[in-house]
């Protein structure tokens, strides 16, 4: 069975966060994914509290609220009363089973492959950034190019986990 991606990898991309050591999902992007309003997702997660231990979701506390709102340039969001639960990989996965729409299932597994993406990424990377930081030491004030190099890698690896804008020719008529 094929099935079509419903959502641009970049748009879900976007809405993870790294929060307490980990990738999470806020609930509200979740529900906007899923086309479902922010508390009808969190009253089925109530209604199955107990598939959702504090590895699979948590709240927010107001610093990390705070915190993530100013770095990622987000609105105030006034409309909200309480602090925003967060969706680990796991209770991102757990939802599949609370939110029992077609569409959910769908974007679930399209989540579940980003996820997985970013982890074979993130192992790739992070093998590199060992070596050259190896390397680096070995040779510290011997040799700037392995410092330069070093740099780009970094930089490197913090473009890779920003989004891209869409670039190429636009026909009349389109935005």
């Amino acid at each position: 069975m094929s099935e079509k991606l419903i959502i641009p990898d970049e748009v879900v991309i976007s809405k993870i966060y790294y929060m307490r050591d980990q990738k999470v999902m806020l609930d509200s992007d979740l529900s906007e994914l899923y086309g479902v309003e922010t508390r009808v997702l969190n009253q089925q997660v109530k209604r199955n509290e107990d598939r959702f231990p504090d590895d699979f979701m948590f709240q927010l506390t107001d610093e990390e609220w705070s915190n993530l709102k100013a770095q990622n340039e987000m609105p105030s969001w006034g409309g909200r009363r309480k602090l925003p639960f967060v969706f680990t990989e796991h209770g991102v996965l757990m939802l599949s089973s609370v939110l029992n729409s077609k569409k959910a299932i769908a974007v679930n597994i399209q989540i579940m492959r980003i996820f997985t993406k970013l982890r074979e990424m993130l192992l790739t990377h992070k093998d590199l950034l060992l070596e050259m930081e190896a390397l680096r030491k070995k040779v510290q004030g011997q040799d700037d190019r392995v410092e330069m190099i070093y740099k780009y890698l970094l930089q490197f690896i913090k473009e890779e986990q920003t989004p891209r804008k869409k670039m190429g020719f636009k026909r009349e008529g389109e935005e």
